[in-house]
């Protein structure tokens, strides 16, 4: 890295010597100091990064290696006057040439350290950036599983509720059918997600366990009708967001006296991809658009496509209407696979 920060200095060094070239006493030195130059920017900047590592700030920096880079100077200077200059020089000596005079040599390790502070920035925001970066993934991560954790539990109680319904009932093949179900469910849950999008064909399919136990309770009750349009199915979206939009329409517009029916469509418009989940019960309630579930999509779009996507939720015709919008991007497995 000391090689890299120097690079620009050495560059404006070799310039301003190029008027030397015709006079060898004036090259010789020009050369000297250039070699010192690069001899000397190894140690200091590996001074430079120990300070920096350690937080001093920046006047404790320059109180180091301002003294530091003086005195490399001065010892470039009685080095030069001993070993480069000639006779006629040696014999117009005087001591204070070796404290003063030392732009040749001072000033360039000065304006290394400045280039190298520089670096030394960049590189700080940079790891802090990823830092944020691990930060916000490991929120995401503990998010979903909350999610996880906080859809088990509630899920499972209802469904457990209605298979016990079902036996007392007497209705033993549809018990059966529920139990098989929410094993599938289940399993698909407790499966870790690599990463936090999944295709869409993956997110219907974890749907579907869902919504296969809810027509085993509702019966005739629930109509599902599920849409794609062409391509979507390799399309890329978050896991975990359309279950709860198809509970909450159910919860609060369908799991009620009547049938219902449950629209969900999911298509391509340009770069966005469009899901809508929609039902026509009657008993739709206006204040499911504060529940649980919406809350909780609506907060994990905007933690991951902040100012970048469209929810949408309220009341259409009979009954509710969920629209959400996303940037159109093909699933990771689905783009390994081509």
């Amino acid at each position: 890295m000391a090689w890299i920060s120097g690079l620009p200095v050495l560059g404006c060094m070799l310039v301003m010597g190029l008027p030397s070239i015709g006079d060898a006493q004036s090259l010789a030195f020009r050369l000297f100091y250039t070699a010192a130059y690069l001899f000397w920017i190894v140690p200091v900047g590996w001074l430079q990064r120990v300070l920096w590592r350690r937080g001093v700030s920046w006047s404790t920096m320059a109180a180091v290696l301002l003294p530091v880079t003086y005195a490399m100077s001065v010892f470039n200077a009685y080095l030069a006057l001993t070993f480069v200059a000639n006779d006629a020089i040696r014999a117009r000596f005087q001591w204070t040439w070796i404290f003063s005079g030392l732009d040749g040599c001072w000033l360039a390790l000065i304006a290394f350290c400045g280039l190298q502070a520089m670096v030394l920035h960049r590189e700080e925001l940079r790891a802090e950036a990823g830092r944020v970066r691990l930060a916000d993934l490991a929120a995401r991560d503990a998010e979903l599983r909350a999610l996880r954790y906080q859809l088990q539990p509630h899920f499972l109680f209802n469904t457990l509720n209605a298979i016990s319904t079902l036996v007392v009932e007497d209705r033993k093949r549809d018990a059966s059918r529920m139990i098989a179900r929410l094993g599938d469910f289940l399993r698909i849950t407790l499966e870790e997600t690599p990463g936090h999008e999944v295709s869409v064909a993956d997110e219907i399919a974890f749907t579907s366990a869902y919504l296969d136990i809810e027509k085993a309770r509702f019966g005739e009750g629930l109509r599902v009708d599920v849409q794609t349009g062409p391509g979507v199915l390799a399309a890329s979206m978050p896991h975990l967001v359309l279950q709860p939009l198809a509970e909450n329409a159910i919860r609060h517009g369908i799991a009620g006296p009547g049938a219902g029916d449950l629209h969900i469509r999911i298509e391509r418009d340009g770069d966005r991809l469009r899901v809508t989940v929609d039902n026509d019960a009657s008993t739709a309630e206006a204040g499911q658009a504060t529940g649980v579930g919406l809350t909780n999509v609506r907060a994990r779009l905007e933690t991951m496509y902040p100012g970048a996507h469209r929810f949408e939720a309220g009341r259409f015709l009979q009954g509710w209407r969920v629209v959400i919008e996303l940037p159109w991007a093909l699933a990771s497995r689905m783009q390994e696979e081509a």
